[in-house]
């Protein structure tokens, strides 16, 4: 289905019936990232609502880097959430799906009933990170350069986007959104709009504490993200926290440990607190 917010229209799935779950992708997906989650928790009785964010999938894709700016994004989910009625949900996230949903249950907590955020910790934490994680995070200032970082991601048949995710499971679907035109560009200003690189020097965001229960999941092989700053993340929980390292696992994690995700995601959305 297609919901409006503002100017733009965000290809939307929702299925099942019970609790409400939201989940929402991270760079360079769409809505598919999920297909080993949707119906698993449809099948254990959750509605299940799955958003292609703007700039991603089926929905628009705006042109200008500041429509991608992070107080839209929250603003995009709150319209998907009273376009189907829903006042309070799950919201369940992945990359910078993860940072928008540490975004939502700080600053609309009265939308985000249990959080659960894998890759990205939160925001807050990043500062003063160890030089490993600035070093892994050396393509967010590669994609300040509109014209540039398009080039090299395309290059040679994509060989340099290519080796950069050489961890995703399904890239070839991934490269096929990307290559319709604006999409690449589109999903590079998530990060043009909200990493620019006067992050460095600017004063950071005061976040309220997060004061939804939260579970944080981090991978071993994770090509972007330390354990550092996810760990870190619990000082900005305000709640239940539980932190699961995964082993062996890739950044991709809804791709790459499907039955382990499903298990952890069951057991946190359905326990009594």
């Amino acid at each position: 289905m297609k919901i409006a917010s503002g100017d733009i229209e965000l290809d939307v799935d929702a299925e099942g019936a019970g609790q409400r779950v939201l989940l929402l992708h991270g760079w360079p997906e769409d809505k598919d990232l999920w297909s080993h989650q949707v119906p698993e928790l449809v099948a254990n009785g959750f509605q299940v609502v799955v958003p292609d964010l703007r700039g991603f999938g089926q929905s628009d894709r705006p042109e200008a880097a500041d429509q991608y700016g992070m107080i839209l994004l929250v603003r995009d989910v709150a319209a998907i959430l009273d376009s189907l009625n829903l006042e309070r949900v799950h919201v369940v996230g992945h990359d910078v799906g993860a940072a928008l949903a540490w975004t939502l249950s700080a600053f609309v907590p009265e939308r985000v009933d249990r959080l659960v955020v894998m890759s990205v910790g939160h925001p807050s934490a990043f500062q003063g990170a160890a030089l490993a994680q600035h070093e892994k995070f050396w393509y967010t200032l590669l994609f300040q350069f509109e014209g540039i970082a398009e080039r090299w991601l395309q290059s040679d048949d994509w060989r340099n986007l290519r080796a950069f995710l050489a961890d995703h499971p399904d890239l070839d679907r991934c490269i096929a959104n990307l290559a319709r035109p604006g999409a690449l560009t589109a999903t590079l200003n998530w990060y043009r709009a909200n990493l620019p690189a006067e992050r460095f020097v600017d004063p950071p965001i005061e976040f309220p504490p997060t004061k939804a229960s939260t579970l944080a999941i981090w991978s071993d092989r994770d090509h972007a993200l330390t354990e550092a700053v996810m760990l870190a993340s619990e000082a900005f929980v305000a709640s239940q926290w539980r932190y699961v390292r995964l082993e062996g696992v890739g950044h991709f994690i809804p791709l790459a440990a499907p039955a382990a995700l499903n298990s952890l995601l069951l057991e946190f959305l359905q326990q009594d607190v």
